[in-house]
């Protein structure tokens, strides 16, 4: 439904009374026509008049309408909502104002923003009739002047602003469109409620710029981070270095620990070259084991060596032994 409108149909109740009264005119015209009354004929004829005269004076406007009344070309004043009553051939509705919230798209497209980046943006206006008298006589098309003042201010505040901050603020931006078309409109009678943007478009090469500049950003956020933590990780390998050096005995129990985390697992293997157990100095180990573990069995003594067996006699070679 339009908005605006200059011309209705008759309403239903209009039509009712204008059928019934042509109805009876029309019965009133038989029956006079027969008997040869002109009476009957003459109030037949008043009848059709004064439907006539019922279809174009008893007017209807709906809940949310507001009719703008001319008196031979002078506001005479709003009637609506519901059943009213103008003066044929003299009295004009001129107007039908929709005073409902309605809405108009627009866009900017290849808009430069501040830094001369071009860009395609989407929006949306939620717009209502406050004056409907304003509306009527101030401006012709409020509906095209409302589209094309959002437009020209959408590319005003594209031009002012940089793509960042159209990209990451859109309420800011939203703000600003609606002071900016509000103040534009209200002359007229309108009253701008919302500016929603939809969407900003930017070419794809940018796209593909913007998106290669984030991850080298995010990158480069990342070896930071690592490298503090490395840093912190150095930080503490010093710190439990210097605490190795002053207690040889922890250095030692924390390569047992090693040793065990190493192991725990069912059917694991560890190989240690010899070098690793004398570094590890096995004696000092087995007194720190005696120390936590008490009541440990006593160690079996080794066996001692058996004595060396005597060599057997060497045989002498004799002439004409065999072999």
């Amino acid at each position: 439904m339009n908005s605006v409108s200059s011309r209705r149909g008759a309403n239903s109740l209009a039509m009712l009374i204008t059928l019934l009264l042509l109805a009876g005119a029309a019965g009133l015209f038989i029956q006079g026509a027969r008997n040869h009354a002109p009476p009957g004929i003459i109030a037949a004829i008043l009848l059709v008049v004064a439907a006539i005269l019922v279809s174009k004076a008893l007017l209807m406007a709906r809940q949310w309408e507001r009719a703008v009344v001319l008196r031979l070309g002078k506001l005479r004043g709003l009637n609506g909502p519901g059943l009213f009553l103008i003066i044929p051939f003299i009295d004009e509705v001129s107007v039908w104002v929709d005073q409902r919230i309605q809405t108009t798209e627009f866009n900017a497209e290849q808009a430069l923003s501040k830094d001369t980046v071009p860009v395609d943006v989407d929006a949306v206006i939620f717009w209502q009739i406050h004056d409907p008298e304003r509306a009527a006589l101030e401006i012709t098309d409020y509906r095209s002047a409302i589209e094309r003042v959002a437009q020209t201010s959408l590319r005003e505040m594209v031009g002012s602003s940089p793509l960042s901050s159209l990209l990451a603020d859109r309420k800011h931006s939203d703000q600003v469109l609606l002071g900016e078309i509000g103040r534009k409109t209200s002359e007229w009678g309108v009253t701008a409620i919302s500016v929603e943007i939809r969407d900003i478009t930017v070419p794809a090469a940018l796209q593909d710029a913007m998106s290669r500049e984030a991850q080298a950003q995010r990158e480069g956020a990342a070896r930071q981070h690592l490298g503090q933590a490395e840093l912190e990780v150095a930080k503490k390998f010093v710190e439990a270095a210097e605490i190795y050096a002053q207690s040889p005995a922890a250095l030692q129990l924390r390569a047992m620990n090693i040793i065990y985390e190493t192991t725990k697992e069912r059917g694991a293997t560890i190989l240690m070259p010899s070098a690793m157990v004398d570094a590890m100095n096995p004696a000092v180990l087995l007194a720190a084991s005696s120390a936590i573990q008490p009541a440990a069995a006593a160690p079996v003594a080794a066996p001692s060596a058996p004595a060396p067996r005597p060599p057997p006699p060497s045989r002498k070679a004799r002439v004409g032994d065999p072999g």
